[in-house]
């Protein structure tokens, strides 16, 4: 009796009864894969909204609190997103706090002049791409370590500052009362207006980082600078582009700053180095390049910039805020670790 033969045959997904689909086919998974990091950043800044709040209810749910925090809050997201785009093509910017107050310095001796606001933001917004154009060059052109020279341009154009003005601040009292500031600085229903102009920029700035040629050659010269070169790109000058977004960012920053406070510091943007760099990473662009989050970088600019008015509104001592920026940035770089597909 002769034995029959088993045979398999492969079964048709097309006619087996099921419709099979890659996980990727669902929207709600393409949605949370394609957006973790962002997702991430916002899980970080929920769960420690939520410590605060047990900590001190009262406090936390008072509309005071969040309304001070979006007042200051546009500055470190006008600092935070172009610094998306400059980590992501490879390199880093250290001198923006000083483009920032050399940037908002030009917007506060045009307005001190007698001219009208709007032209000290065009003066603002060219001060801080030339600067910044110059930075970049230098880096790029010189083959210099962009952590090193921007560093020290950093220090040489805060010390220019310094100098030109001997330390004396600049009052804008003037401000409150021009059209400018209400359009850019007031407050409507609570609310102030300069976050709708940040969640404004952070938007533009989605659109050209995901949808624009500028981004995605951002994407490819971060990852792979000789195959961007292979494919026609000009792998240096989109870098120098980087880098003017970075000023363009830093001049808003500095005119934001100096409506809040209707006065100019020589010091200005000083206090924004280590508290918008943490915002980059702890959003979830990893330090590699070639990949990054402008979401991201916007809710841990959030998130870093709530952890300072969280310590104190829970009734913790001002000592524990950098414990926590330190604590926010390791377990940051834990979860690019855990969470990205590449590491190197």
């Amino acid at each position: 009796m002769m034995k029959q033969s088993l045979k398999f045959k492969p079964v048709d997904p097309a006619h087996s009864g099921h419709d099979w689909k890659h996980p990727q086919d669902n929207a709600w998974r393409r949605f949370f894969f394609n957006n973790r990091a962002s997702l991430g950043s916002l899980a970080v800044f929920m769960a420690m909204l939520l410590v605060f709040t047990i900590a001190n209810p009262k406090v936390f749910t008072n509309w005071t609190l969040y309304g001070s925090v979006l007042t200051t809050l546009p500055v470190a997201i006008f600092l935070t997103v172009p610094l998306v785009f400059i980590v992501t093509v490879g390199e880093i910017d250290l001198s923006f706090p000083a483009v920032m107050g050399c940037a908002a310095w030009a917007f506060s001796l045009v307005v001190q002049a007698g001219y009208d606001p709007i032209l000290g933001v065009a003066a603002a917004l060219v001060t801080g791409a030339i600067l910044s154009a110059f930075v970049g060059a230098l880096v790029v052109y010189g083959n210099l370590s962009s952590l090193i020279a921007t560093l020290g341009m950093n220090f040489v154009l805060r010390g220019l500052i310094l100098i030109f003005t001997e330390g004396k601040s600049i009052a804008l009292v003037s401000l409150q009362d021009n059209w400018v500031f209400k359009l850019f600085s007031s407050e409507q229903y609570g609310v102030p207006v300069q976050i709708y102009w940040a969640i404004a920029f952070t938007i533009f700035s989605m659109f050209l980082y995901s949808r624009h040629r500028f981004g995605a050659q951002i994407h490819i010269v971060g990852d792979n600078p000789d195959s961007a070169a292979q494919m026609g790109i000009n792998v240096k000058l989109v870098r120098v582009k980087a880098f003017v977004f970075v000023g363009i960012g830093a001049a808003f920053a500095g005119v934001f700053s100096t409506m809040i406070n209707f006065t100019w510091w020589p010091t200005s943007g000083d206090g924004y180095l280590l508290p918008v760099l943490a915002s980059v990473f702890v959003g979830g662009t990893p330090t590699w390049g070639g990949i990054g989050t402008v979401l991201g970088g916007a809710i841990g600019a959030l998130t870093v910039s709530f952890i300072q008015t969280g310590i104190v509104g829970a009734g913790l001592s001002g000592f524990y805020v950098q414990f926590f920026n330190g604590l926010i940035i390791i377990l940051s770089l834990l979860g690019h670790r855990w969470n990205q597909i590449r590491y190197r």
